[in-house]
């Protein structure tokens, strides 16, 4: 239907588009997959970021083996503590943290992400370590500062209920790893990510406490627009990386025992049934 302003289709021309769609777009993702096949393995520029803590210790140290297996595929490698913003940043996909509620964007879920309260043995030997959550007023806490400015909440569960709190700080920093040099220094406690810590748990370097009170877990997410037809760069990147992240053993110790009803025993960090069958189940979707 035309009019001297403006061009739409009839309800019979909707009809036909919405009954013609899906066959036109298999036959686009056909034309894309024979051009692929003739211009050989995935080539070009890949525009990726991340938060500062996961992209240092996580997908940094991937980038070198993504390369030895796509020598085409050229990175440019951001990192941002703020939600990446595709358009403007240019970011072909974005690893974020956290509870996704960005309708935009496809996320596509690597691990969870479990948030522990860790001191070094020093400290617990010096201090003790809280019992319950009022005692943190008790202790030196060290606090995160967000991109935002704000000071990180310290998120628990108690009862089966959601419960966060700010405990006075003897230290805050703006980056995860210079808190955690700060919790290896026995300069104090703080809630942190499982996998900045996993390894230190295993080696007695941490250990963690107020397990009792651990809160639902997040997720660590690979995002990218929604878009039906992803570039071969784009999809052998998130296929690489989702494989590669999943295979390490982020979660901490799996199998160590509950702490008692009251005390905080060294390195007691049992992992939840149910996130060990959720981690199974990623793996699986690998």
């Amino acid at each position: 239907m035309r009019t001297t302003r403006s061009t739409t289709l009839t309800r019979e021309g909707e009809l036909f588009y919405e009954n013609c769609h899906p066959g036109v777009e298999k036959i686009v993702q056909a034309l894309d997959d024979m051009r692929e096949l003739r211009n050989g393995p995935p080539r070009g520029k890949l525009r990726i970021c991340s938060t500062s803590g996961f992209g240092r210790k996580i997908v940094a140290p991937l980038l070198a083996h993504f390369h030895a297996a796509y020598p085409d595929i050229d990175i440019d490698f951001l990192l941002k503590d703020t939600p990446a913003d595709f358009t403007s940043d240019r970011v072909d996909v974005a690893f974020r943290d956290g509870r996704m509620d960005d309708s935009q964007v496809v996320a596509k879920e690597l691990i969870p992400m479990r948030l522990l309260i860790c001191a070094s043995p020093a400290y617990a030997s010096a201090h003790g370590l809280p019992r319950t959550i009022e005692d943190l007023e008790h202790h030196r806490c060290i606090n995160l500062r967000t991109a935002s400015g704000r000071v990180a909440e310290w998120e628990f569960k108690v009862g089966g209920v959601s419960r966060k709190t700010v405990p006075r700080a003897s230290r805050i920093f703006n980056d995860p790893d210079l808190a955690l040099q700060a919790v290896l220094g026995a300069e104090g406690i703080a809630q942190v990510a499982a996998y900045q810590v996993s390894q230190l748990l295993r080696t007695g370097r941490l250990e963690t406490c107020l397990d009792r009170y651990a809160p639902d877990d997040r997720g660590h997410y690979a995002c990218y627009l929604s878009r039906k037809h992803l570039p071969a760069r784009i999809r052998v990147f998130i296929d690489f990386m989702t494989e590669r992240i999943r295979a390490l053993d982020l979660l901490g110790p799996a199998h160590l025992p509950l702490p008692a009803v009251d005390s905080c025993g060294s390195g007691n960090a049992m992992i939840p049934p149910g996130t060990l069958s959720r981690y199974r189940s990623l793996a699986q979707e690998a």
